[in-house]
């Protein structure tokens, strides 16, 4: 369906977690902004109908990765395949990450292994990767996902709060290194979002979450796409999310990791 010609025609965005949530909404905005896609994710299955569904509806160029991110050669693997194609990325969103509830003394070490392994060193390896180029040729756009969670610590989530606080570390610096080559970081902060996430994790009973209305994964996606955009370094989306981002810093840390203990609890 797709030409030669249609495919470097377009700007690619390449998004990782693509087949739900988050990652499946920035899909359809970036695809309904003209830009052909790499999408990769686990789901083989759901990659292959969202592939289908996209390529009918805007005529672009669509490219599936079936990949698990928990395994180190996956970026490698990715970023190989994308130059034997000939694909250039011209955004690379690194939305991919999950999340494990518990005290960390119960919690399962291999499962947090895989989370600090897609949460942080995947994102900081496809970032290494695809970076080098969009520096080269002055242009590019880079989205990485991360989490309200990322301003505080996170009791009962330790070692999720800590990837994202990473993340939004590691995103105002390369943000500031960049500044002056035509490539841009933008960090994505969103709150609690309605999606499969909490399910997940285990924690959709806690104070944080039962009866509460979240943010949907739509409105999320179209704030961070239009904050990438604009090249803007840090997007919260929602007023009470900014507001909170704000003022963890005029709170003594011992308190605010009190508060942030009540809220993760489920009873």
């Amino acid at each position: 369906m797709n030409t030669t010609h249609q495919r470097q025609s377009k700007q690619t965005a390449l998004i990782t977690g693509a087949a739900g949530g988050i990652g499946y909404e920035l899909a359809c905005i970036f695809a309904a902004y003209d830009y052909n896609l790499v999408l990769v994710d686990r789901n083989g299955s759901k990659l292959v109908e969202i592939a289908a569904k996209f390529q009918e509806k805007f005529g672009i160029f669509v490219k599936t990765i079936v990949k698990d991110l928990s395994i180190s050669t996956a970026p490698e693997e990715i970023f190989t395949e994308l130059q034997k194609a000939d694909i250039n990325v011209d955004v690379l969103v690194n939305n991919a990450g999950f999340g494990i509830y518990g005290l960390f003394h119960e919690t399962d070490l291999a499962a947090e292994l895989e989370m600090l392994q897609v949460n942080l060193v995947c994102l900081t390896h496809l970032t290494k990767l695809f970076l080098k180029h969009m520096v080269k040729q002055g242009e590019g756009k880079i989205l990485n996902v991360s989490s309200a969670a990322a301003f505080q610590p996170g009791p009962l989530m330790a070692v999720y709060f800590a990837t994202k606080a990473y993340i939004l570390s590691f995103s105002e610096a390369i943000a500031n290194e960049l500044e002056g080559t035509g490539v841009t970081v933008t960090v994505l902060c969103p709150g609690s979002t309605a999606s499969a996430f909490h399910e997940r994790t285990g924690m959709a009973d806690s104070k944080l979450l039962k009866g509460k209305r979240m943010m949907d994964a739509r409105t999320v996606a179209e704030v961070g796409f239009h904050g990438l955009m604009k090249g803007k370094t840090i997007v919260i989306p929602g007023f009470m999310n900014k507001l909170l981002a704000k003022s963890v810093r005029f709170v003594p840390r011992n308190l605010v990791t009190k508060i942030v203990r009540n809220m993760q609890e489920d009873k």
